[in-house]
């Protein structure tokens, strides 16, 4: 396991060229609610949380398809959104939660790690451990 520094994901966060024209970002709970916050605070905008669970702690899927653990969250007069997760492995919680999003708001990716174009991290292989998570 890669362990990464708060620092350098900041960092890699302010370089990056986020799309225009954002009304909000999403995050998908449990792994995408600090990335999501990140963003959010480095746009300026609200953000919203949308719980799902597919994997268990040592990122093996648990179900067959990921499940609703939480209401799906009103996006008000938000047309624009970033849905932000922590990692992209097989995309399952990504699309999951796009499918529950309202389907006339336009949903954008970004994740923090994955083999990805909307990816923050591309060029580390296997599982990190995030500075905001404890070793379990």
């Amino acid at each position: 396991m890669t362990p990464l520094a708060f620092k350098d994901i900041t960092g890699r966060l302010t370089d990056w060229q986020f799309p225009d024209r954002l009304d909000g970002v999403v995050g998908i709970a449990q792994g995408g609610v600090v990335p999501a916050a990140l963003v959010a605070q480095r746009l300026g905008l609200e953000m919203k949380v949308i719980a799902l669970n597919y994997r268990d702690e040592g990122n093996q899927p648990r179900f067959a398809e990921p499940r609703l653990l939480s209401a799906v969250p009103d996006l008000g007069p938000w047309k624009r959104v970033l849905l932000v997760d922590d990692v992209y492995v097989s995309g399952k919680s990504w699309q999951a939660a796009r499918a529950l999003l309202p389907h006339e708001v336009e949903v954008l990716p970004f994740v923090l790690k994955g083999q990805v174009d909307f990816a923050l991290i591309r060029d580390l292989d296997g599982c990190v451990q995030w500075p905001w998570r404890a070793l379990a």
